[in-house]
């Protein structure tokens, strides 16, 4: 693997993202030399926040790549040492489940794969996942639960209760470790609770939403519970999993686990003027929240950020960028 300060080659595939533009950053920080593949190289609302990182205009390279369109990916990916495949839509409800979210997902991943299977000079894949991939199995979530890298989500359990996103997540990994495994590619997976923290990007992405929803005229509050992490922990977790030789298989990403009532509770000590939601969307009693191990995760060399930091930067953020009346 490569070390911190080469000047190796990486690709990002996905590089206008949340995750992936954080990760744009850190490893032009690191001296790589990054080829960023995006939808459309010509967008500057996709593109003009990953140029103007320091070292782009040096090492930053664009690629136009569509993720179900065969072989696109094959001149980014020739002759990198390592490839970081985050491309992959990122929403809760689809009106078409199978095109919008499930076919991007799996035949996505599948077609980065094979790229990467015609480039010898690959190292290592790092693969961003989600903790949908893991903990959903139809087993009861209750607080007591310590879910790890051992659980897998169970694909039947997640079509019968049509949770669609998780579906595509859990599909994609599945897929993705059955085609490393056939042509012998060194991959490890990235698996991330949910992503917060300060945005690059000059639009809302579908997990900071549940924090600008919350600080923007919400009335109530959702009754469910979430396991945070940094984008900025997520993104560094990425470069560890390809920078250590002896990094493999998966690693969960969950700084901690909080019910949203919790996050209204952290919104208000750091920005008291600011009209919260007061009140559940409903009567039941709060959803639990179960525990994700950080033993491997930590293990990698993640030092965790405080969550309430996450949701103060996640704010800042949003008021900087112009997407939050102050």
């Amino acid at each position: 693997m490569a070390s911190a300060g080469s000047s190796y080659t990486v690709c990002v595939t996905g590089a206008s993202g949340y995750i992936a533009s954080w990760l744009v950053k850190l490893l032009l920080q690191r001296g790589y030399s990054v080829r960023a593949t995006v939808r459309n190289p010509d967008d500057p609302r996709k593109t003009a926040h990953l140029m103007a990182l320091d070292g782009a205009r040096e090492r930053l390279r664009l690629f136009k790549a569509e993720l179900l369109e065969e072989g696109a990916f094959d001149s980014a990916v020739a002759g990198c040492d390592g490839v970081f495949h985050t491309a992959s839509p990122v929403f809760f409800t689809a009106a078409d489940p199978k095109t919008e979210l499930i076919d991007p997902a799996v035949e996505g991943t599948l077609n980065v794969l094979r790229s990467c299977s015609k480039a010898p000079s690959i190292k290592r894949i790092v693969l961003t996942s989600s903790i949908a991939a893991v903990s959903f199995n139809g087993k009861p979530l209750t607080s007591d639960v310590l879910v790890d890298e051992t659980w897998f989500s169970d694909p039947k359990f997640c079509e019968e209760t049509k949770i669609w996103y998780i579906l595509s997540k859990t599909l994609a990994e599945r897929a993705a470790w059955e085609f490393a495994e056939e042509n012998r590619l060194n991959m490890v997976t990235i698996n991330p609770g949910l992503v917060i923290g300060p945005l690059l990007q000059p639009t809302v992405n579908a997990t900071a939403e549940i924090i600008f929803n919350l600080v923007n005229g919400a009335k109530t509050f959702p009754n469910t519970c979430y396991r945070f992490v940094d984008v900025r922990d997520v993104a560094n977790a990425h470069i560890l999993a390809y920078e250590n030789p002896s990094a493999s298989g998966r690693y969960c990403l969950a700084g901690r686990a909080m019910h949203i009532q919790d996050v209204v509770k952290v919104l208000h000590d750091f920005f008291p003027t600011l009209n919260l939601p007061d009140k559940c969307e409903d009567d039941k009693s709060l959803a639990q929240t179960y525990q994700v191990s950080k033993t491997r995760a930590e293990g990698l060399g993640v030092s965790f950020t405080p969550i309430e930091i996450s949701i103060r930067d996640t704010v800042d953020s949003l008021k900087e960028k112009g997407l939050l009346e102050e």
